[in-house]
């Protein structure tokens, strides 16, 4: 016999009211798990959230970031509408602080500081979830950070090569130099240095699956010779390079070990070596969303652009050039959340329904916070104080490809 829904009470209603209160301008509806519609406002809503049980709203009024995660991914609360629009408009509205909104508000969850052993675990829930799941809805290179965008109308392969070509370009890469590459994902970048400026690299990760698939890729290349990736941690690299590279690893390092990555490439760089962070990063200080944290990138923390430059500064390096990337980042996860709908099936094999259910919202979630400046991608370029071969112009990133190879 099938069970009736739960009674709603008053006080069932009241938190949904001040819940919705707690965004202004949002127009959004609740539903209640006996059908019961609650609306905030006169304006038609945005989106409609079905609740299947009084749990999931006591969550949400109580533990807000990490309730609503989990109870999505569990299917015990759905969003009908724009899933994006729902969330951007949710992270864009200022926040009423009221009795609730005080007692739901984020505290300070600074993450532990990722040692050595926490950072290996720590990329093995992540990365290591299987190099078959990343390659049915990233790029054909595997790469698993923000693509740029020349024009919005480009394919994700174009739009990752050209940010592969940008980086190149703003480190005035020259055949034949050796570069560091700290944090090298799946290896694209580090290939693209050899095979398109001549570049010698040497690519560190200590994620185990991806090191083995950027090794194969090297060897069926033909790049064996140019490219050298090493399973270690970013804090064991040794050597002296003439460039230094480090694409999306800054968020996993953590504000604690700032100054360990800057004494890293104090020891790496040579006087006239240049180098370039490229980050998710915050106009103001803040912990990472918990749900994020605890389900997606645990030990994770994106900077502000000031604490990226005071990573720099005690070891005499000047910023050159600063770039926010933001709403590329939001058209590359477009293209990620496209491609990963497309293979939903299949990834709910591998895993499971709320699996897929937990990646959708953090995809969603993504882009919402970068199309509403939630999160910035930061490019810095740096070198040590008095370098000189600084370019006059920007010119030399809008112009056109030289010839690639080692030989030029």
């Amino acid at each position: 016999m099938r069970k009736k829904p739960a009674t709603v009470s008053r006080l069932d209603r009241w938190l949904a009211r001040k819940l919705i209160a707690s965004r202004e301008g949002v127009p959004v509806a609740f539903v209640l798990w006996n059908g019961e519609e609650i609306r905030g406002g006169g304006a038609a809503p945005l989106a409609r959230v079905r609740f299947a049980d009084r749990r999931a709203l006591r969550g949400l009024a109580l533990h807000p970031e990490l309730a609503f995660g989990d109870a999505y991914a569990a299917g015990r609360i759905e969003v009908e509408g724009d899933l994006v629009r729902l969330l951007g408009a949710l992270f864009a509205a200022p926040e009423r602080r009221d009795l609730l909104g005080r007692l739901a508000a984020r505290r300070w969850r600074q993450p532990r500081p990722n040692t050595t052993r926490r950072a290996h675990a720590n990329i093995q829930r992540h990365y290591d979830l299987g190099n078959d799941f990343y390659r049915l809805w990233l790029d054909e290179g595997m790469a698993y950070t923000c693509a740029y965008f020349p024009s919005p109308g480009i394919s994700l392969e174009e739009a990752q090569l050209a940010k592969f070509e940008h980086v190149c370009r703003k480190l005035r890469l020259r055949p034949g130099e050796r570069v560091v590459e700290a944090g090298c994902g799946w290896g694209s970048l580090a290939l693209y240095m050899a095979e398109c400026h001549g570049a010698r690299v040497t690519a560190c990760n200590i994620s185990r699956e991806q090191v083995d698939f950027a090794r194969e890729q090297a060897r069926r290349r033909g790049l064996a010779g140019r490219v050298h990736f090493v399973h270690d941690d970013y804090r064991e690299l040794r050597g002296r390079y003439d460039a230094f590279a480090s694409v999306g690893m800054l968020e996993h390092v953590g504000r604690a070990h700032h100054a360990e990555l800057g004494r890293v490439i104090d020891r790496c760089l040579e006087p006239a070596g240049r180098g370039l962070l490229h980050s998710i990063g915050r106009v103001k200080a803040l912990p990472m969303n918990e749900w994020v944290q605890q389900r997606i990138f645990p030990g994770s923390y994106s900077p502000t652009l000031s604490e990226m430059a005071a990573l720099l500064e005690p070891f005499g390096f000047a910023v050159l050039d600063v770039e926010n990337l933001r709403l590329h980042y939001a058209r590359t996860l477009e293209h990620w959340l496209e491609r990963f709908e497309k293979q939903a099936l299949r990834v709910e094999q591998r895993f499971d329904r709320a699996f897929v259910r937990t990646w959708r919202l953090y995809l969603a979630g993504a882009i919402a916070s970068f199309r509403a400046s939630s999160f910035e991608l930061f490019q810095v370029l740096f070198a040590r104080a008095g370098y000189a071969d600084v370019p006059w112009t920007r010119e030399h990133l809008s112009a056109a490809p030289r010839s690639a190879g080692p030989d030029r």
